[in-house]
């Protein structure tokens, strides 16, 4: 089958096969990694260095005789002084070759066909344009050279100008990086004055080959995972040294092959190229429609143009939610419409917020009489600028602060698995959206701590410091037996009047983009570790419906997030489907 063939009769898998990149949260179309075109771009260069991509022409100097030429031309560089004398390569067993090639076509040792492979320049660099361009990891991508990203060097020192001056043709290889991006390369095409940078290696072949096709095996074997396979491996980065590199056995045609592969491979990779801008384009106006149909179920006048809306979404749920994002953004469209009492209809025989409130705050005087609980600072009144939206008959907004009885952080007391003491519950235990009780520490703590740092059912715990900007504020709801446990100081209690108020309202609350706002946008500028103190948490505005509403918004959340989850379910499935359809066609295609 002709590879073109082969895209062309799989578009569909193609580019229906994606997946969320890792680390990616709510979002649009830049979310999704388009795998199936990535899959694609591994064909395209396996097919490539088997020989599959073009045909063979017998009347081709074999690279065998190539190669001769190359340890000749080699030969006498070295003995003109020009280049220094390569160390000896292992011979090649016949266990290592991969593949079989077609006739013509050698395999070889890179060290065998470059004539120099070195480290570059580590003196200061500066961002500011002042000095020698120099190149950086940032500055390499997709085997081009973007200037826009280089380094500069006040001071390469006058005698080694030439040596780091980068020639025509030269290829950067990122060998110090992430396992993402350890073996990304790039040609330097002359068309600029630059200079080899710190952690890529310049590689400069013999001028018998073409420089493009060795670019394009280095890329092939980055694609297959090669590299890493050889990497040396630490902490957060891998890395290829010289010696590594110059023994990577890779396939050579003859010269005028290579030439005609890489010519070939251009040509396929701008298919590919557009197919990645219509799918990209495809999953940005869908992504866009979706926000518009959603709009329109925030934008109801009440519960039952609501319900109309939602009918008429409903019926089109699986052309719609094909994507995790359009699901997730579901799933907030449906927080959002809880929040503003738009869920459910409103019962005018509720008791309205107002008397729930004032009794939340009779039950706090008690307690502070009682000596229970401490005097809180007064909170400020809100005002008609800091409500978003308006609220059905019967809800009120108010300050978390009034809500809840006490906060209290947890304990600064270590932790670890062997301490004998009381289990307490950390960031992993509650990260999840529910609690775990899985991979748990223990704390020696005193009678009075303990005492301070119970947990009841009702009460809701959040997360008030961590490295990640998106989980601070998060939060879970108490609702099994935890005698005997207490809590990390990165997370903090509120104890919530379970007579008065629905815990779970307030978590479901607390995940809608109006209060994420509010916590997000003073913390978003800071760096290193991301807080949310006491006093910020008092202040957030949520709102208040009244307490017979709160459980059936609940009620009703928790029934509509199992539909979300079940889309998101057979989504995956699909998604995982696809995949595997797309990697076995790459493999057969390879066989």
């Amino acid at each position: 089958m002709a590879i073109e063939n082969l895209i062309t009769d799989h578009l569909d898998l193609w580019t229906a096969a994606v997946r969320p990149k890792s680390g990616a949260g709510r979002g649009a179309s830049s979310k999704l990694e388009l795998t199936g075109i990535k899959k694609l771009h591994e064909l395209i260069l396996g097919l490539a260095v088997r020989g599959k991509l073009v045909p063979q022409d017998p009347c081709d100097e074999p690279a065998s005789v190539l190669l001769e030429r190359i340890a000749v031309e080699k030969a006498r560089l070295v003995k003109e002084g020009k280049i220094k004398k390569p160390k000896a390569l292992p011979e090649i067993g016949e266990e290592e070759k991969p593949f079989e090639l077609p006739a013509g076509w050698e395999f070889t040792r890179v060290g065998s066909i470059i004539n120099r492979i070195s480290n570059g320049f580590s003196g200061v660099q500066n961002k500011e344009g002042n000095g020698f361009p120099l190149t950086r990891i940032e500055s390499i991508s997709e085997s081009v050279i973007n200037m826009g990203r280089v380094g500069y060097s006040p001071s390469i020192p006058h005698d080694k100008l030439n040596y780091y001056r980068l020639n025509q043709g030269d290829i950067l290889l990122s060998h110090i990086n992430s396992d993402l991006h350890v073996g990304k390369t790039a040609i330097f095409h002359g068309n600029h004055e630059l200079y080899h940078g710190v952690n890529l290696l310049l590689i400069r072949t013999s001028c018998l080959v073409s420089y493009d096709y060795i670019d394009l095996v280095f890329n092939q074997l980055r694609l297959s995972g090669y590299f890493l396979s050889v990497a040396q491996h630490a902490i957060g980065q891998s890395s290829i040294n010289q010696s590594i590199v110059q023994s990577v056995l890779i396939p050579l045609p003859p010269l005028d092959e290579q030439h005609r592969i890489v010519a070939k491979v251009k040509e396929l990779m701008a298919l590919c190229d557009q197919l990645e801008q219509q799918s990209e384009a495809q999953l940005a106006a869908h992504q866009m429609l979706v926000e518009t149909l959603l709009a329109t179920l925030t934008d109801s006048a009440d519960a039952d143009e609501l319900a109309q809306n939602w009918a008429r979404l409903s019926a089109h749920f699986d052309t719609l939610f094909t994507t995790e994002a359009s699901i997730d953004a579901l799933k907030q469209t449906i927080l959002q419409l809880a929040v503003m009492g738009k869920l459910v209809p409103q019962d005018p025989n509720d008791e309205p917020a107002a008397a729930l409130l004032e009794r939340i705050a009779a039950e706090k005087a008690r307690l502070v009489k009682e000596k229970k609980i401490k005097k809180e600072k007064p909170l400020s009144v809100i005002s008609e600028d800091e409500k978003p939206f308006e609220l059905p008959q019967g809800w009120e907004w108010e300050r978390f602060g009034r809500v809840f009885l006490d906060l209290k952080y947890g304990t600064s007391q270590k932790s670890d698995y062997l301490i004998d003491g009381n289990p307490v519950l950390r960031i992993p235990n509650v990260a999840g959206g529910s609690i775990s009780l899985d991979d748990l520490k223990f704390s020696k703590l005193s009678e009075i701590e303990m005492n301070d740092l119970t947990l009841e059912e009702g009460d809701l715990l959040f997360i008030r410091s961590n490295g990640s900007l998106g989980i601070v504020g998060r939060g879970v709801v108490v609702d099994i037996c935890l005698d005997g446990f207490a809590f990390a100081g990165y997370l903090v209690r509120a104890r919530i009047p379970k007579n008065n108020f629905c815990s779970h309202f307030i978590s479901l609350s607390m995940d809608t983009s109006y209060v994420r706002n509010q916590i997000e946008q003073p913390i978003r500028s800071t760096s290193g570790v991301k807080n949310i103190n006491s006093t910020e948490i008092s202040n957030l505005i949520i709102p208040v419906p009244p307490l017979f509403e709160q459980r059936r918004i609940v009620t009703k959340v928790n029934e509509l997030m199992v539909i979300c989850d079940q889309l998101k379910s057979r989504l995956q499935t699909s998604q995982q489907t696809q995949l595997v359809l797309a990697e076995s066609l790459v493999e057969g295609a390879l066989a």
